[in-house]
């Protein structure tokens, strides 16, 4: 019985100096207070190759969405123009563009029947998602009583993938 005691009490301090071990190791740990070069190297390497992946892929979705967001507001305009034709029986003309849909026009072909207020909510003129204005054409190039074009990313005609132009005749 005295030796399973004895035994036991060995144990027991055995336990506590490994914990009064372990205690000390984390004292040390907080005492130094902060990452070593080597550590700091590790992490920005890691973050360069995440971003050299990921970065590709997640601005391919930004020009995709704003290539949609153009689509959806050049189709609000079509209906805004739609309204502007149901009232006064004519879409305007190319001089006049799309600002008459927000101010009744002065010259060429003058509505008589122009909805006060506008046709565009809040009465503002929208422009593309690249933040450039869209170019309207009465008749559009293709033969349809208008067209709606945004220049794409690029801003000038042509181009491919979001620097594309983006026309109404093709949505």
């Amino acid at each position: 019985m005295k030796a399973a005691r004895r035994e036991k009490e060995i144990t027991d301090f055995h336990f506590v100096i490994y914990l009064k071990k372990q205690e000390m190791k984390m004292e040390k740990r907080t005492l130094r207070g902060g990452f070593t070069f080597m550590e700091l190297m590790v992490v920005i390497v890691i973050l360069g190759i995440l971003a050299i992946i990921v970065m590709p892929k997640f601005f391919g979705r930004i020009d995709e969405a704003r290539i949609t967001a153009t689509q959806i507001q050049i189709k609000n305009l079509e209906q805004a123009l739609r309204l502007f034709y149901l009232d006064n029986g004519f879409y305007p003309e190319t001089e006049q563009g799309l600002k008459a849909l927000i101010e009744k026009p002065t010259v060429g072909r003058v509505p008589n029947k122009w909805r006060e207020g506008g046709y565009l909510e809040k009465n503002i003129l929208p422009k593309d998602a690249w933040g450039n204005d869209f170019i309207y054409l009465s008749p559009g190039s293709q033969g349809e009583d208008f067209e709606i074009i945004s220049l794409g990313r690029d801003g000038r005609e042509g181009g491919e993938g979001p620097d594309a132009d983006i026309s109404s005749s093709k949505i």
